[in-house]
């Protein structure tokens, strides 16, 4: 049986979980994300988790051996045989070739690239509202609420996330791009990604993705 891999590339705030969720759903197979896996092994205070802990604590960098120690079991389960979507994973070189190493030979690898402008996405994180009731998101750029600082869903009071300040925005995307251009490369040069343009309406860029994995089968 050939396991088919999904890796969704895309800077923040350029879609990904959004169409993650959709692909999961629409092919049956696991959507894995790095930051749920971090989150479920600290809530439920794993090995792996205690490990994640005294980096986390100590104000150090999860180390990329732990990263991969904790997606490689996540990977092995059953539910994963025929195939899994990977969120937010590689972020760097050397985890993409950790990855490839861990494969078999029977392992195919389809990545999809989320092209969205900077100033796009700048627009996109730092105008959310979130919805303080009922946790709705408006923005301020796109789809601003019907009267100031109020959810249009539940009349909740609005507020803005200190991470989504412009300047923070624009910081996240520097690291993202000084990190994710190799990677680009290095999937390109194995004839094995796609480049989706992120800026289209949601549903577009859900049937432009699907049409990229049905031709690769």
């Amino acid at each position: 049986m050939t396991q088919k891999i999904i890796i969704l590339l895309g800077p923040p705030g350029s879609g990904k979980g959004t169409q993650a969720v959709r692909i999961s759903k629409n092919l049956g197979i696991p959507h894995i994300s790095t930051g749920d896996l971090f989150r479920q092994h600290l809530k439920n205070n794993t090995d792996l988790g205690k490990k994640v802990r005294s980096y986390m604590d100590s104000g150090k960098l999860v180390p990329d051996t732990l990263v991969l120690d904790m997606l490689f079991d996540r990977v092995s389960k059953s539910d994963c045989r025929s195939g899994y979507l990977l969120d937010g994973f590689p972020r760097t070189l050397a985890q993409a070739e950790a990855l490839e190493k861990h494969l078999n030979k029977s392992s195919t690898i389809t990545a999809i690239n989320l092209n969205v402008n900077d100033d796009t996405l700048v627009k996109r994180i730092s105008g959310r509202l979130t919805c303080k009731a009922c946790g709705h998101v408006h923005n301020t750029f796109f789809s601003p609420p019907s009267k100031t600082n109020k959810c249009d869903k539940c009349q909740g009071d609005l507020f803005h996330r200190d991470d989504d300040e412009a300047s923070i925005v624009e910081e996240r995307l520097r690291v993202y791009h000084q990190q994710t251009a190799p990677l680009i490369k290095f999937y390109k040069d194995k004839s094995v990604l796609t480049d989706i343009n992120g800026e289209d309406p949601a549903d577009t860029v859900f049937n432009n993705i699907s049409k990229v994995l049905k031709k690769r089968g």
